[in-house]
């Protein structure tokens, strides 16, 4: 393998465009081959973006979400968060509102797959991952509710479950509110994002689905910000997106972290940051606060395009994807 194409790499403002309009929080976003996106929606759906620009909002719920433009709720009602494709291409959606994980065809259709686990709630259901035997992987960021109370140093209530052909089943706990899970290249490991310790955790994968030889990846502290979304590229490096400081890094094979790109308000991250570290509740006006002008709060990384080498960033607040060309392509998803 020759020099890893991120070494000295970052990524120019100016070089970022933007797809799509009138978008609601498009925290997540799914690429396929011919260029099609699809992206969490918080008026309860997922649109999707198609190659010439035209879209389309795919929802099985009345509109009793935000609208283009409104500051997204974060609180009430559904909110698709997370998404992965069926084998089918059928929408698999991370309901953070809900607290379940749905199904929905590309025409609406929706049902429930899951909602509970040993006959309790679920929890906070964040995202969700179909590996190449058809296995779901989901991750509950938390069983506190309202979830805002779980943005602390002290907790670790998130977990991850596994649904197979044996039925539903946790498999892995104790995370300091657990965000967005990627395999590398050979499955052989799940790296999960823990969102609350700013790391990256990762764990040997197992036939049968068990996790074990758990360790953190990379450095234990990933800096100003909350981890949120990962990807790998088709390198090794794993991307990861730290949102509130809206700061764009990826960590090497070698396990060193490299910054592409930062986008947000220092003063104002530091100072979330520092309210975080205290051990107290970050208050709403210092979240508030915080966020660039490009990808304000910057939440996930996907690789797109005919040649993975177009990278869309996912936000709670912006109405369009900011994207740009990478040096190096993303590894392929199970989907690609």
């Amino acid at each position: 393998m020759g020099p890893n194409p991120l070494k000295g790499w970052q990524l120019n403002p100016a070089a970022i465009r933007h797809v799509g309009y009138d978008l609601s929080r498009p925290e997540c976003i799914l690429a396929e081959r011919d260029d099609s996106l699809w992206v969490a929606d918080a008026r309860g759906g997922v649109m999707h973006i198609r190659p010439n620009g035209s879209q389309n909002l795919v929802t099985p719920l009345q509109d009793k979400g935000a609208k283009p433009g409104d500051a997204p709720s974060l609180f009430e009602g559904t909110l698709p968060n997370g998404l992965a494709f069926a084998r089918n291409g059928d929408l698999l959606i991370a309901n953070f509102g809900t607290d379940t994980l749905d199904l929905m065809t590309r025409d609406g259709k929706s049902h429930v797959l899951a909602d509970s686990i040993d006959g309790k709630p679920l929890g906070k259901v964040n995202f969700v991952l179909r590996d190449s035997k058809d296995r779901l992987w989901i991750t509950i960021s938390t069983k506190i509710n309202p979830w805002a109370d779980a943005i602390r140093n002290d907790l670790a209530d998130g977990y991850i479950v596994l649904i197979d052909s044996h039925g539903a089943r946790i498999v892995a706990d104790g995370f300091h509110f657990t965000n967005e899970i990627r395999f590398d290249a050979k499955e052989e490991w799940l790296y999960v994002a823990e969102t609350c310790a700013r790391r990256i955790t990762r764990l040997r994968v197992m036939p049968d689905g068990s996790l074990r030889d758990r360790e953190i990846y990379g450095p234990s502290s990933l800096g100003s910000g909350f981890i949120d979304g990962i990807a790998f590229d088709a390198y090794g490096n794993l991307w990861a997106t730290m949102i509130f400081a809206d700061r764009l890094v990826a960590i090497t094979p070698e396990g060193e972290l490299l910054s592409l790109f930062e986008d947000g308000d220092r003063e104002a991250a530091l100072r979330l940051d520092a309210e975080f570290d205290s051990g107290k509740l970050v208050s709403a006006d210092t979240m508030a606060a915080t966020g660039g002008k490009i990808a304000p709060w910057l939440t996930s990384v996907t690789f797109g395009g005919v040649d993975l080498r177009t990278v869309y960033l996912g936000t709670l607040k912006a109405t369009s994807l900011p994207c740009f060309i990478s040096p190096v392509s993303g590894l392929p998803m199970i989907h690609w």
